[in-house]
């Protein structure tokens, strides 16, 4: 089955420093964490910060499916993926990454004044 993206459901890593996503491809409650890894290798989520580190860590394990992100500012969000679907999993990231921009922008505005 194919994956679609939600309608704009752009993803960007201005805001990120690093992401690793870990999962084990053989359990059923994996499939919205293999899809948010999707969602950040196109291009334009990928191109919005080429010097963020993102790593993916597959085990054989039965491990519950995780995505670790860690912001520029240090802060960090655990997402839990077995219980969690694409759209909320978006969600969540996207309401931080917009929340953290609009932070970034103020204190460039700050400065310049």
């Amino acid at each position: 089955m194919a994956f679609v993206l939600p309608k704009r459901a752009g993803v960007s890593l201005k805001q990120v420093k690093s992401v690793l996503v870990r999962f084990c491809p053989f359990e059923a409650n994996v499939e919205s964490t293999r899809n948010f890894l999707q969602c950040l290798y196109v291009k334009k989520a990928y191109t919005s910060n080429i010097n963020c580190d993102m790593k993916t860590d597959i085990k054989h394990d039965g491990s519950e499916p995780v995505i670790d992100i860690t912001f520029v500012d240090g802060e960090r969000l655990i997402m839990k993926g077995a219980n969690l679907t694409i759209r909320e999993m978006l969600q969540a990231f996207n309401s931080r990454c917009m929340a953290k921009e609009l932070v970034s922008q103020e204190k460039a505005q700050k400065k310049s004044s």
